[in-house]
């Protein structure tokens, strides 16, 4: 009779048969839930802790015993958590909840302590420490955050209580920045809730795990006949950091399967129209006729796939696609332009070939690496096979092949001048794609191909992928070592199949079927095992060398050992007979051998076959031994027997020694080796009698330290004696460490570009595909190294150009091995994400051993940076000078990918990194640094590598055949100076306090500078700019006359031309603008044309400062004229910047400011010149007459406005009738406002077009209060201009014009930099990263110094103005002494801390010079005094200069923001409300002006209505655009901010964006 469970107990039964069936994985579950509580995951209070504890010891010890159980029996920190381990009677309380448990069973205590586990409130939770502010006070303190599945809680740190608790259901929003989490409850709190953390993004990702498991629950329960479902599917999720679950009903896509039988019996019934007599007929039922039908089964019939499964074959089908597109692809060979037959056309040839080659090799090593992995995951049960891992192999081998296909393309269009070279290469390319596709669909899991099937693709993929090597030259393993390959492997197979044999004898005396049967089956799979190691040995031999396919050899190999093991052990389970037995274990043990001879002979072609040299084995012996020695110090036996191993090392050297100094046959090598092995023979005997002291006095501990002596002397002799061998190793283990770099860094590129389309996260996407480009512009001077030392592996320079390409290679190699980790979590594709981790992983591997290897290597050849550094420079001398030679010729051909524009953008960005570089070199060589000047010296030979590419470039892309002449010349002349400049850097080195050696290198330096400015001005574009210059200089000497020419034309056509001169020079400063960004031949064109424009300008402004009458008003003319030569020139200087680098910092910037500039100065002499128009002082006086006699007022008005507007020349017209000539005044007056306003929105128009640049240092909510005032001034002034059109009052008009284009200027400014701050801040934009200088401000600082120092000694300036240039020469130079204090107490380059700080004193000393100068000048405006302060002024520019280009180092600067498209795009309103704006605008003031002439006109009113209510709506729409950019989802929301109190709410402030 069974007892009846009571219903309030089932709970715990059910748990107590759970324990039981399940125990295993709920001791786990258990086990977990005890560390949590014991390491505070799940915190307690003391009473709770003390009851776990007592349920703990009646799981461990059973029921209470009390002569045993007392204090002191415990382990408490087994029990307690840390902090309640200390506290009073903790275990006596314990004891006491122990012997509350009575006589529990060990099942039923699990079940209490799980039961209540789970009722604490912090079990499920993820606990984050965060800082929270506390309320009214600005302090932080500790706080839990804990997520859960169902809310979000606050827990106090100390007593774990539970401070506050959400519903994650009443979550609006959250953000997530590095260093702060804000949560938003909407309707359901006041206020958000911050707090400080560096975990915002794992709280951000599991909230948002836990709310889509939510989702997807009330998704589940919205459908319909849930319910009835009893059969639907459970779909299971994850989520991390914390694993959560949930388990929801799925609806089957098809219908269950049902068992049973479809043969009915057999009833005999009557017919319903039946004989008469009711008879019926019997007899006999045919036999069962059998029919067999073989072939495929139809799918329909076959059984569903799993999930994994289904994935799989996404991936497979994606894969196809990109098979079946490389297979396209191999159809023609690239199409390359014809080259030329200079040095540098072939050495591209010959780099772009081998380059080519390598990186086609490393794809076919991740093909067939690939291959071999599908064949050993593949191997197993299909429901125990590692899907995932299938389909990152097959990834693996697509993304890789793609790749491959464009490599092929390439080098059969470089090759194909070899007879059938090429479309042999592209056949053989083509055989491997098909094999690649067979092999494709033999995977397929719903295709149920044989196992042989897929072995025999995976074998067609080997012989494709050796035949595809041999093709290209690239063949490392000779037919031998292929042979030997095969046969070890056929061995094993032949061992696996005799041992097959064997088994089968043991499986027919079986009595127990199971076993017979589980014999034969271990049997089969040993012998599937060997066949897929022979298969997987034709796959990857062809391709051996890789780290990768020996690992899948090595793989498949351990697949043998376990079938031959599992086999043996259902043999020894099976029968008892002992000589079958003994048969069977022969047998594996000829099958172990022979597997063992296979993995050998692969680590010993691993290990590159034999050692180096005859030194080799000896002098690894003597650096091991003596480093044991080392370490062995207070032990004296351990040294003396460590001494004996040594001696004997070093007899052995000395001996080999001899033998070949015999064997020379060159008599200096030969006394070499003799003194070397002397030399050695010494050093060993030494150490020989320091060995006998230790021996003699063990506890002496002076003997120790002599032998320890000795053992370093002998350690330097033997480095010294075998330094060639030793160099020799170290060089080619880091030739091989560079190859599997390289190879390494090609597939995770290749796995970036396959997991590109899977990943959500633009922000990483971008920040991996900027690290790949890098990683692939260093990819080509690595393989050029190994390249260079296995052609000349004896040469230094080899040697030095693998070492240093190696050096260079880590930096970027490490940032995209970061780039990538961080990446994978990313990845939506688990095949995608696995290849890209698994790549990474093995990149970080290779980089660590190449970085091991580099070390070495570079210590083993001495510190020969700047040897390198020269013949690499020699080296480009003379390919300058061959391409000089074919250039004059006519055989110069620009190389494929080349371009005008491109190569003299290249050359001109790469003309800063020089500079930047050699004045590093000079500091460097200037303060004996000889690690850091050889570091200068390798970069400045990199940048002129860049340098001269981009020279011959352009030479090779004109069409001019002079320029291309002058280029190359002007290229060459530099690379003579370079040369020339490290070479005196060397020697400086060798002497650095020689004054000579320095002022010798100073004067090389200043003659490169000037070499590389020549450079520069070569290029299309640029010889035009300076052309402009020099004629803007030349016309500008006509003002340094002492008396100006007479004038023949009268004051009203002087004016007049005046101002259209005026207007044709503003209009040429904004086509230079815009020519500055787009092609050379438009900057030619437009430079011309701006200095013939001036050259007119200055000519009429000449005229009009003849007609002044005053001494003074045309010196102040005459001024303002050389002011706007002054920006003029500056206006070229800075287009001419920008045309070289647009990449450059701040260049956009300083370009339109300087445009401004020259607008700002025509403005300025257009109205000078007006008011000094014939008649003013009589207007004046009659002004004063009139305010005596008190005149009506309409006649003052009227007399004021003559004044005002400076056309006093018309007095005599608009005394007329009708007032006439008052009208002509008007329309002129007219002109002159509206015109310069028009020309100053063209200038600042150039801010809008590409806001990827800061503008100012306005901050966001700064932006916003710029916009709100200046929108403000700009209606008022707007309603100004309209009220005084229709009075006709001109002077007020042309005030309130003033005040609209100062605050159109200022609207323009704040959207530009509000629309950047914006871009940068999507969470999809790249953040930049803040350098250890700010380029831009030793620009502006350069430009301020420069422009106040011409003021300085201009003989106009005024009083004011020299104090003025004085003030601002102190502001900047303050400033930038206390970048370079900053700058230098933050990098860690001792040089560069030392040069900012010389830098810092220099331009403080020269700055106190030039002041004393200033202040006898304020004293006396003498022109002694005068010539003093320009002398002054002279090194102050110079330090400042050598200042501004030491910081311009790429090193030192900043990495700017990268904008998103959705950045871009969150751009665009801004950007199109503030451009809607400045049209209006422009279009309102040109309606004005007419109304201002002829205010009588309806339809004109009209139009300028509606112009107002668009610049009204513009600005509207231009405010609501920048406030709706502020949004919790970007970093203007959720970065550096804190809460302010404010009336209305909770008002946001923000700090500078500049950098996030």
């Amino acid at each position: 009779m069974v007892e009846a469970v009571p219903f309030h107990m089932l709970a715990n039964v059910l748990d107590c048969y759970k324990l039981i069936l399940f125990g295993s994985s709920e001791s786990i579950h258990l086990s977990k839930a005890r560390d949590d509580i014991l390491n505070g995951s799940h915190p307690v209070s003391f009473d709770k802790a003390c009851e776990f504890a007592g349920i703990q010891a009646q799981i461990q010890f059973g029921p209470h015993v009390e002569h045993k159980h007392k204090p002191g029996f415990l382990d408490l920190k087994e029990f307690l958590p840390k902090e309640y381990i200390k506290q009073r009677g903790s275990e006596k309380k314990i004891f006491v909840d122990h012997k509350t448990c009575g006589e529990m069973t060990e099942i039923e205590s699990k079940v209490k302590y799980a039961k209540l586990a789970r009722s604490l409130p912090t079990y499920g939770v993820s606990f984050f420490l965060v800082k929270e502010k506390m309320k009214s006070k600005n302090k932080l303190v500790p706080r839990l955050l804990g997520i859960t599945k169902e809310s979000v809680m606050r827990v106090e740190e100390k007593t774990k209580d539970v401070v506050q608790e959400w519903p994650l259901t009443t979550v609006k929003r959250w953000a997530a920045s590095p260093k702060s989490f804000t949560l938003d409850f909407g309707e359901y709190q006041e206020s958000y809730y911050s707090v400080q953390t560096t975990e915002g993004e794992q709280i951000s990702q599991l909230i948002a795990g836990y709310i889509d498991i939510i989702l997807k629950k009330k998704q589940s329960k919205d459908r319909f006949g849930l319910e009835g479902d009893e059969e639907s599917t459970m779909l299971e999720e994850s989520v991390s950091p914390k694993k959560s679950t949930i388990l929801q009903q799925q609806f089957n896509r098809v219908g269950r399967v049902e068992h049973g039988s479809v043969a009915l019996p057999g009833i005999i019934r009557s017919g319903s129209i039946g004989c008469p007599d009711n008879t019926f007929n019997m007899g006999t039922m045919p036999s069962a006729q059998q029919q067999i039908t073989t072939g495929q089964m139809h799918r329909g019939h076959m059984p569903p796939l799993n999930l994994a499964q289904q994935a799989l074959m996404g991936t497979i089908n994606t894969s196809m696609q990109a098979v079946q597109q490389a297979q396209a692809d191999l159809g023609e060979v690239d199409n390359l332009p014809p080259l030329g037959q200079d040095m540098a056309s072939r050495v591209w040839v010959q780099n772009k070939v081998d380059e080519s080659k390598h990186e086609i090799h490393s794809q076919v090593d991740a093909i067939t690496a690939g291959t071999a992995s599908v064949v050993n995951l593949t191997a197993g049960d299909p429901t125990d096979t590692d899907y995932t891992a299938v389909g990152c192999a097959i990834t693996t081998i697509s993304s890789n092949l793609t790749e491959m296909s464009r490599g092929v393309k390439l080098l059969a269009a470089l090759v194909e001048d070899q007879v059938g070279s090429g479309q042999n290469l592209m056949g053989a390319a083509r055989t491997l794609t098909g094999a690649v596709s067979d092999l494709l669909r033999s995977v397929e899991p719903a295709a149920g191909e044989p196992r042989q099937t897929v072995l025999t693709a995976a074998g067609s993929i080997g012989q494709a992928s050796g035949d595809l090597l041999r093709h290209m030259g690239e063949g490392e393993t000779d037919e031998r070592f292929q042979d030997i390959l095969m046969s070890l492997a056929k061995a094993v197979a032949n061992a696996a199949a005799m041992m097959v044999l064997k088994a089968k004898n043991v499986a027919q005396v079986a009595e127990d079927t199971v076993l017979q049967n589980r014999v034969i089956a271990a049997a089969t799979r040993c012998a599937l095992s060997t066949s897929q190691l022979v298969a997987c040995t034709k796959v990857v031999s062809p391709t051996i060398s890789s780290p990768v396919c020996q690992e899948q050899l090595v793989e498949a190999g351990k697949l043998v050992d376990r079938s031959v093991e599992n086999c043996v052990e259902a043999c020894l389970a099976a029968t008892d007979e002992g000589e079958l037995l003994k048969q069977v274990g022969a047998a594996a043990n000829t099958v172990s051998q022979a597997l063992s001879d296979l993995l050998q002979h692969v680590r010993h072609y691993a290990s590159c076959g034999e050692p180096i040299g005859r030194y080799d084995q000896a002098t690894d012996t003597i650096m091991t031994v003596t480093e044991s020695i080392f370490t062995s110090m207070g032990d004296a036996g351990e040294m003396v027997r460590q001494a004996r191993v040594l001696a004997q090392a070093t007899s052995d050297l000395v001996n080999a020694m001899r033998s070949d100094a015999e064997a020379e046959v060159d008599v200096d090598n030969s006394k070499k080796l003799l003194a070397a092995a002397k030399l050695l023979a010494d050093a060993t005997a030494r150490m020989v009698e320091a060995a006998k002291g230790a021996a003699a006095y063990p506890e002496n501990e002076d003997q120790q330290q002599r032998l320890r002596e000795a053992a370093e002397g002998l350690r330097v002799a033997t480095n010294a004696a075998a330094q060639n061998a030793i160099k020799k190793k170290l060089v080619n283990r880091l030739e091989i460490a560079a190859k599997q770099a390289a190879a390494a860094a090609t597939q995770t590129i290749a796995a970036a570009q396959n997991a590109a389309a899977s990943n959500k996260n633009t922000a990483s996407h971008q920040q991996l595909v900027h690290s790949c480009k890098a990683v692939a512009d260093h990819i080509p001077q690595l393989i050029q190294g190994m390249r260079s030392n296995q052609a000349q592996p004896e040469e230094l320079s080899s040697q030095l150009a693998l070492i240093m390409a190696s050096q260079s290679f880590l930096q970027p190699g490490s940032k995209m091995v970061t780039s990538a980790k961080s990446t994978v979590p990313t990845v939506t594709d688990q095949a995608a994400a696995m290849q890209l981790g698994q790549c990474a992983k093995n990149l970080a591997t290779c980089l660590a051993e190449l970085r091991t290897a580099t070390q070495k290597a570079h210590e083993a050849c001495g510190p020969l940076e700047i040897d390198y550094a020269l013949n690499a420079v020699q080296t480009l001398r003379s390919e300058l000078q061959d391409a000089r030679m074919a250039a004059h010729d006519g055989q110069l051909k620009p190389l494929p990918g080349e371009s005008l524009e491109k190569c003299a953008q290249d050359l001109g960005s790469t003309s800063k990194a020089v500079g930047s570089s050699m004045a590093q070199l000079l500091t460097c060589a200037a303060q004996g640094n000889e690690h850091y000047t050889g570091v200068a010296a390798r970069e400045t030979a990199q940048a002129l590598r860049t340098l001269a590419q981009a020279a011959r470039g352009v030479a090779a892309s004109t069409k001019e055949p002079q320029s291309a002449a002058a280029m190359l010349d002007s290229a060459q002349y530099v690379m003579e100076g370079s040369a020339l400049l490290i070479h005196e850097a060397h020697q400086a080195l060798v002497s650095p306090g020689d004054a000579e050696s320095q002022q010798r290198l100073a004067q090389v330096a200043r003659a490169v500078s000037h070499s590389l400015n020549n450079c520069v001005n070569c290029l299309p574009g640029q010889k035009d700019v300076d052309m402009a210059l020099r004629s803007i200089g030349e016309a500008s000497k006509k003002l340094l006359v002492d008396t100006l020419p007479t004038c023949s034309k009268s004051f009203q056509e002087a004016q007049s031309e005046l101002n259209h001169t005026a207007a044709e020079l503003n209009h040429s400063a904004g086509d230079v603008v815009h020519s500055s960004r787009g092609t050379s031949s438009q900057l030619a064109m437009a430079s011309g044309k701006f200095s013939e424009d001036f050259d007119e300008f200055l000519d009429t402004g000449i005229e009009m400062a003849g007609h002044t009458q005053c001494q003074e008003d045309q010196i102040e003319v005459i001024g303002n004229l050389k002011n706007i030569s002054m920006a003029s020139s500056k206006l070229l200087l800075a287009a001419k910047s920008l045309s070289v680098d647009p990449g450059a910092a701040n260049a956009k910037n300083l370009l339109a400011a300087a445009a401004r500039t020259v607008t700002e100065s025509i403005n300025q002499l257009i109205t000078l010149c007006t008011q000094q128009a014939p008649g003013q002082k009589e207007c004046d006086n009659a002004l004063r007459e009139l305010e005596v006699a008190f005149l009506p007022n309409t006649t003052q008005t009227f007399l004021f406005r003559l004044k005002t507007v400076g056309l006093v020349f018309h007095i005599a017209h608009i005394l007329l009738p009708h007032h006439c000539g008052y009208q002509i005044g008007k329309v002129v007056c007219a002109v002159l406002i509206v015109e310069p306003l028009s020309l100053c929105v063209q200038a600042v128009r150039g801010l809008l077009d590409n806001p990827s640049e800061p503008v100012s240092e306005l901050s966001y909510f700064d932006c916003i209060e710029s916009v709100m005032e200046n929108s403000k001034v700009l209606g008022e002034s707007m309603a100004g201009i309209s009220q005084h059109c229709k009075t006709g009052d001109v002077p007020a008009f042309g005030h309130c014009v003033g005040v609209a284009s100062k605050a159109l200027c200022g609207l323009t400014e704040a959207a530009g930099q509000a629309s950047y701050l914006v871009g940068v801040s999507d969470p999809n934009s790249q953040s930049g990263h803040e350098g250890l200088v700010d380029p831009i401000q030793f620009a502006r600082a350069n430009q301020a110094i420069q422009m106040a120092c011409q003021n300085l000694v201009d003989p106009a300036s005024s009083p004011s103005q020299v104090l003025s240039a004085a003030t601002i020469v102190a502001k900047h130079t303050s400033a930038l002494c206390n970048a370079c204090r900053l700058a230098s107490s933050k990098t860690s380059n001792p040089v560069a801390r030392r040069h900012f700080v010389q830098s810092a004193k220099e331009v403080a000393n020269t700055t106190a010079n030039l002041v004393k100068t200033i202040k006898a000048l304020d004293g006396n405006f003498s022109e002694e005094n005068r010539d003093r302060c320009r002398v002054a002024t002279t090194p102050l520019i110079e330090a400042v200069e050598n200042l501004s280009t030491f910081a311009s180092n790429p090193e030192f600067a900043s990495i700017p923001a990268q904008i998103s498209n959705e950045g871009s795009a969150a751009q665009e309103p801004i950007v199109r409300s503030a451009r809607s704006m400045l049209d209006s605008s422009t279009l309102l003031l040109e309606t004005a002006r007419s109304l201002i002439i002829n205010p009588k006109d309806p339809p004109t009113w009209s139009i300028l209505a509606g112009h107002s209510r668009t610049v009204s709506d513009s600005i509207k729409s231009l405010i609501t655009s920048i406030r709706s950019a502020l949004t919790p989802r970007n970093k203007l929301w959720c970065s550096g901010y804190y809460y302010v109190e404010a009336k209305g709410g909770v008002q946001l402030t923000l700090g500078k964006c500049r950098f996030d």
